[in-house]
């Protein structure tokens, strides 16, 4: 079973920033591809970042600059940073992983292994 765990959420000013957790085995850290999607109140659920072993990073719409996603290989951890939060990045924030989809097919968020419980993000004007 592939377990997923966020952790980091919380509520925010516009304006500041907030970074997200997602610890998971070493066996899926080394052989899944990782990412984070999200998924506003009356909105469909989107992709944000993902990021490879290798440290390859790829980033949807407008988080590009203002998120970063990273990872801890001694930890097992990927993690998203957030900056400059906007009110509009009010969501919940799930991990997912997937062990043969990866970029932008893994952010497509289609029928992927393993997800996580989810993490909310609540910004402020």
């Amino acid at each position: 079973q592939v377990q997923l765990v966020e952790s980091g959420g919380g509520s925010v000013q516009a304006g500041g920033s907030l970074r997200l957790s997602c610890a998971t085995s070493a066996y899926i850290y080394n052989n899944f591809y990782m990412g984070w999607f999200r998924q506003a109140p009356g909105k469909e659920r989107e992709g944000v970042a993902t990021v490879t072993r290798d440290g390859i990073t790829a980033y949807v719409g407008d988080v590009k600059g203002r998120f970063t996603i990273s990872q801890n290989t001694a930890k097992n951890m990927v993690y998203l940073q957030m900056d400059s939060l906007k009110p509009e990045d009010t969501a919940m924030y799930y991990c997912a992983a997937d062990k043969v989809k990866c970029g932008s097919w893994f952010m497509e968020g289609r029928d992927l292994e393993a997800w996580g419980q989810g993490t909310l993000v609540t910004v402020s004007s």
